[in-house]
């Protein structure tokens, strides 16, 4: 692709240059170029929880579909709030106490944030 960034608001791939601004068509937000480069010195990826929301370390979530916990036959119940998150780089965005089962590993696209 073009290799320009993400709009940090709407998340389109469209972006285009305009100047010393990068501009995106789909929601019309406008940022500087200079900021883009500060943002790609970030440490670690962007977790968006099913809604699109950022989550970050600490937050609060809420499971939205029943999920089966493997090598058990209890499960993770719909309305379930895990409190405390960390976010984790690998196949499940999300490291998490759930009260009742332990230690386990969820992927964010089956949470929304509390």
């Amino acid at each position: 692709m073009s290799g320009l960034p993400p709009c940090p608001q709407c998340s389109s791939e469209f972006t285009y240059e305009d100047g010393a601004m990068y501009v995106c068509p789909e929601c019309a937000h406008e940022w500087p170029q200079a900021a883009a480069a500060a943002d790609a010195g970030e440490a670690g990826p962007v977790v968006r929880d099913a809604n699109g929301n950022v989550l970050a370390d600490g937050d609060t979530v809420v499971v939205i579909k029943d999920l089966k916990v493997k090598g058990s036959s209890s499960v993770v119940k719909v309305g379930t709030k895990v409190k405390n998150i960390r976010l984790v780089e690998g196949d499940h965005d999300i490291d998490c106490k759930i009260d009742g089962i332990g230690s386990m590993g969820l992927k964010s696209e089956f949470v929304k944030k509390a």
